[in-house]
């Protein structure tokens, strides 16, 4: 690998402050509490990046998003970290700004076929963002009030709170767009959504960035990883997700969770890219 590249995250580290450091200053100065909870404030610093760079990205991974989502998700559809795309840094900071007119959270509702879904489950536990995420899927069509929008403000690990929101109904759709990077123990709480909360003949449809099949770029994703989930709300360059979804199992330890499944890459994607990404389409027998 290249040295070039593995260390390119610092001119990106570089960007991030410019970008960020002042709002974030100011946030602190408005609640001087942030300075105590370290968790806190890296995730204020990620949203004063994302507010400027989300639309970017999202234009950058319309092509994988589009194939992935619109012809496929149907139904009741769960989408997990529906508030923003945060993890996925370097491209946040390599993507100028865009001015398409789609709003920096809750990307995801505009790629749903409106026809094919019954109710739009959006999950983000930042609170924060739950004004633009039913801002963005009102303008999509899903409204509270119509009864085909859920907020829910739970990690994706609690998933009694999501049934039980649900009235212990399975969705028919998980959405993961670069969201496992972050969230606790992802193995388990992939596993516990699928087994749980999707329904028999469900579609698990995920993009996310996960840990490269090369040797060196996998040993530099390792070495960097906990200095960028510092910064990054938690962000993890290192973990296989991919393979968490493939090598799912029932409870009681059957093989075969799958009945279907198709795994691809990001087309021209440069291999030596800390970030290299997997988008996946699997169907629950």
């Amino acid at each position: 690998m290249k040295l070039s590249a593995a260390f390119s995250l610092f001119t990106d580290l570089r960007f991030a402050v410019q970008t960020a450091l002042w709002p974030t200053i100011v946030s602190i100065w408005y609640n001087p509490y942030l300075l105590f909870n370290p968790q806190e404030l890296s995730r204020t610093f990620m949203n004063h990046v994302w507010l400027v760079f989300g639309n970017g990205v999202d234009e950058n991974g319309r092509p994988v998003k589009t194939q992935l989502i619109t012809p496929h998700a149907t139904g009741v559809v769960l989408d997990l970290g529906a508030g923003a795309e945060p993890s996925d840094p370097l491209l946040v900071l390599r993507t100028r700004r865009s001015d398409a007119g789609w709003l920096g959270y809750g990307h995801t509702v505009n790629y749903l076929n409106h026809s094919k879904i019954a109710k739009y489950v959006a999950l983000e536990p930042n609170v924060n963002m739950h004004d633009q995420i039913r801002l963005n899927a009102s303008k999509a069509g899903y409204t509270e009030s119509a009864g085909n929008l859920v907020i829910l403000s739970c990690g994706a690990e609690d998933s009694k709170t999501i049934l039980e929101t649900l009235d212990y109904t399975q969705v028919d759709t998980i959405i993961s767009v670069l969201t496992l990077c972050t969230v606790p123990n992802p193995q388990l709480t992939i596993q516990r959504l699928v087994l749980d909360v999707l329904k028999p003949g469900g579609t698990l449809l995920f993009y996310e960035h996960v840990l490269s099949p090369r040797k060196d770029v996998a040993w530099w994703q390792r070495f960097w990883a906990p200095l960028w989930a510092i910064g990054f709300d938690g962000c993890r360059m290192d973990r296989p997700s991919h393979l968490y979804v493939e090598e799912i199992k029932g409870w009681e330890g059957e093989s075969e969770v799958w009945k279907q499944r198709s795994v691809w890459g990001k087309q021209g994607e440069d291999e030596e890219n800390l970030f290299w990404h997997r988008a996946g389409r699997y169907v629950k027998a």
